[in-house]
């Protein structure tokens, strides 16, 4: 639970490998010494991670095994890490895929993986961590969504329309938990150069995971419901959602 001054104390995070959610943590350690729990597909992955973050001041590390499109195993897999590690105030849902359009447009199979993991993974373990938040009586759940879903381009719209499902469930999810005492915040980056980047060209606006934890920090402070990092990216696509069809199909996006 959090401390006497709102601090978080205690994170959960859904895809350890993540350079925004390697970031939030390490910011959250650095104010309060927190207890942080990563979960990968492959643990051993997050171990530099687990040394940064021990480093940065985090009481306490613990990574584990998880893995998103396993969706029988989700159930079990949220059952055993509340119950190992106890109350969490934070659960970082932070894993997801690219992929490559020109290949996923053409791919049944390719495409599916995008949004297996993307969407569906996200709402089986969702739903089994709100119902463990829902019997703590507290704790935030953080989505790290995108722009992307905001308005599908047709440069990524595989992956773009993962990302809206994701969010768009987040959003009624967050109406459904209005008088529980869980909240929910949808963090929405632009174009962040980090691993899952590598090799693109950086989008207008592009911005560092660490830019993106300082929001995220801030939003979680503030009892945010969504977050845009950068800021003005909320007025890029209030823009953009209103743009006709006709005229945004034509669009270089």
């Amino acid at each position: 639970m959090k401390d006497a001054l709102g601090e978080v104390q205690s994170v959960l995070v859904l895809g350890g490998g993540s350079d925004i959610a390697i970031a939030t943590c390490r910011r959250l350690a650095q104010q309060r010494g927190a207890r942080v729990v990563l979960a990968a597909r492959k643990p051993e992955s997050c171990d530099s991670a687990a040394a940064e973050l021990r480093a940065a001041g985090a009481s306490d590390v613990q990574t584990v095994a998880f893995d998103a499109t396993d969706f029988a195993s989700h159930e079990a897999f949220v059952d055993d890490t509340f119950d190992r590690y106890g109350d969490f105030d934070v659960v970082l849902v932070a894993f997801g895929v690219l992929g490559v359009q020109e290949i996923a447009e053409h791919d049944a199979t390719a495409a599916l993986e995008i949004v297996q993991t993307n969407f569906a993974g996200v709402v089986s373990v969702t739903v089994p961590v709100v119902e463990r938040l829902r019997e703590q009586g507290h704790g935030t759940i953080v989505l790290l969504s995108t722009v992307a879903g905001e308005r599908v381009r047709r440069s990524n719209f595989v992956y773009g329309s993962s990302k809206a499902g994701a969010d768009g469930f987040y959003q009624g999810l967050a109406a459904a938990l209005a008088a529980s005492g869980v909240r929910v915040m949808i963090v929405r980056p632009g174009f962040v150069r980090s691993k899952m980047t590598k090799g693109l060209a950086a989008a207008p606006l592009a911005t560092k995971p660490d830019d993106v934890a300082a929001a995220v920090v801030r939003g979680l402070a503030r009892g945010r419901d969504i977050v845009w990092a950068p800021p003005p990216l909320r007025y890029v696509m209030i823009v953009l959602r209103h743009i006709p069809t006709p005229i945004f199909r034509r669009l270089p996006l």
